[in-house]
Formats: C-alpha cells, sequence, structure tokens
C-alpha cells in the first residue's frame, strides 16, 4: 500500500520493527513527536514478545503468573474474544509459541524446532481482571493479530491532540486517515510492482495482511490457524477497512478463515481478500475498484 506525496509534511521512522510514516498538513512539533514515540515504547515495553523486559515476556518465562494490566489489555482480548467466536478458535492470542516453534521466535532465528502444534485454549489459560493479566501457566501471548491496528490508533489519537487538519498514520500495511480522503492500492502479493485494485479510505482506516509479508524457510510464514499451529494455505492477502486499525487489522486476520466475512458484515466493514491460486474476491458494498 502507497499514500500519496506528502501536501505538508511527514515525518518517517522505524519501531516496533516496521516502517512508519506520519502526514499532516503542518510539521509535527517536538513534543508531539516525542509523545508519539513514548505511546510505541510503551506499547511495546508491555505486548512485545521480542523483548526480554516485556510484560508478555515476564508471562511466557513463568518469571511471573501475573502482571500489572496494560491500558490496551481490555480493548484488545475483548476484541480476540470476538475473533475467537467467529473463527471457530483459529484465531488466538496465545499463538506464540507455535510461532516460535516454527522459527518466528524472539531471536527470529527462522529455524523451526519442531512440527506445528496447536495454541492452547486461551480462555482456560489467559484472564485479565482486577487491574492484572494473568496466565495459568507459562504461555506467550502475540497481539500480532489486530496489536498495530491499536497502537496505529493510539498514535492518531496523540497526532490529532497536536496539530490540526488531515492526518494520514501509516504503519506499513495498517494505516488510518482523518480529514481529506486518499486512494490507496492494494498491492499484489506475489509482485510488489502491481496492484490488485485501490480504494478510498476516509476518516477510518484500511489494514492488510500477506503471507509474503513474513516468510521464511520451507513455504513458513506468520499467518497461523492457532488450531493446528500450521501456516494457512487458502489465502495470500486480505485487506479491510473499518472505522478503527484495530478493527481493520483483526478483520484482516480473520479473513483468512470461515468466519471473517460474516464478522465484517456484523461491523459493516468491507474486504478483499486474494486466494493463493489469484482468485479475488470482495465484500458486498465495497466501494473500490478491482483490476481485472
Amino acid at each position: 500500500m502507497t499514500i500519496p506525496t506528502a501536501t505538508g509534511s511527514t515525518w518517517t521512522f522505524d519501531a516496533i520493527g516496521t516502517s512508519w510514516a506520519i502526514e499532516t498538513a503542518a510539521p509535527l512539533p517536538p513534543v508531539a513527536r516525542d509523545a508519539v514515540s513514548a505511546v510505541i515504547d510503551r506499547f511495546d515495553r508491555e505486548w512485545s514478545r521480542f523483548r526480554d523486559d516485556s510484560l508478555v515476556s515476564a508471562l511466557a518465562g513463568g518469571r511471573m503468573a501475573s502482571v500489572p494490566a496494560p491500558d490496551d489489555a481490555d480493548a484488545m482480548l475483548s476484541l480476540y474474544d470476538e475473533l475467537d467466536t467467529a473463527t471457530a478458535g483459529a484465531v488466538n492470542p496465545l499463538i506464540g509459541d507455535a510461532l516460535a516453534r516454527l522459527g518466528y521466535d524472539a531471536r527470529l532465528t527462522l529455524t523451526p524446532s519442531g512440527d506445528p502444534e496447536p495454541a492452547p485454549v486461551w480462555r482456560d489459560t489467559l484472564s485479565w481482571s482486577d487491574g492484572r493479566l494473568a496466565v495459568a501457566r507459562p504461555a506467550t501471548i502475540d497481539v500480532g493479530a489486530l496489536g498495530k491496528g491499536r497502537l496505529v490508533d493510539l498514535v492518531v489519537n496523540v497526532v490529532r491532540a497536536h496539530v490540526d487538519g488531515d492526518i494520514v498514520v501509516d504503519a506499513s500495511g495498517d494505516l488510518a486517515v482523518r480529514g481529506e480522503p486518499i486512494r490507496v492500492a492494494l498491492e499484489h502479493p506475489y509482485d510488489q510492482t502491481l496492484a490488485i485494485g485501490v480504494i478510498t479510505v476516509a476518516e477510518g482506516a484500511l489494514c492488510a495482511s500477506a503471507i509474503n509479508r513474513r516468510a521464511w524457510g520451507d513455504n513458513l510464514h506468520h499467518v497461523l490457524d492457532a488450531r493446528t499451529g500450521a501456516p494457512v494455505r487458502a489465502y495470500a492477502a486480505t485487506w479491510a477497512a473499518a472505522d478503527t486499525a484495530m478493527r481493520a487489522d483483526a478483520l484482516a486476520t480473520a479473513l483468512f478463515f470461515d468466519g471473517g466475512p460474516e464478522l465484517s458484515a456484523s461491523w459493516n466493514a468491507h474486504w478483499v481478500r486474494m486466494h493463493t491460486d489469484g482468485r479475488v474476491e470482495w465484500s458486498p458494498g465495497f466501494t473500490g475498484e478491482i483490476f481485472s
């Protein structure tokens, strides 16, 4: 996906292992950039399974059975409850150990340590109440199905508190727009020089997921079915447009499974997905253009 050439000011930087671009009508003052950096760092320290000092790493390693619940815990984990129900258990916030087993571990060894294994039944293992986030046994939380979208929403709120006018926050595939609509290309998952279509995003978010983005080894990638611990094979890429980036990100994950389209409809969201054989389908009422 791409955003147009900036008409105001664009700040680009790297964070949480990906590239960011924040486009605003006027340059962001230093206090705003510091506030954005602080929000991203806090989120990373709480939720990153790639940091030894994060809260989720403490739970995964068994150093602690519970930690103070981050501010985002209820919003994200309650949405996981909807994703789990809609996909019959295919989306699960305890997928971290299954990813690590296939090589997508904290050190990014990209070397599998065994065959795929299902994720734990997360409702029996993970809880968040009374200000605590807890696991009944060591387990690795991975909020990759919607976490980056949540962070994009948080960054948008920080930026809006400091500048007026149009805003675009683009975190390499998770994009939120406030103000002037923009046209976004839907990047072909098998050829980054091509697009399969375009969509206009206005006062909302568009998030994408594709099996080619984090792929390694013998046909392995980061989108797993929690029921088996194995990579999905039916779809190559998904795109979802929703009112918030967290919801769009969640739907982009759910669309790799049965139940994703129905969940999108219940949220009045729109979507596109490409099968691994190249066939493309999209939601009723989709207002973008799909190239034939």
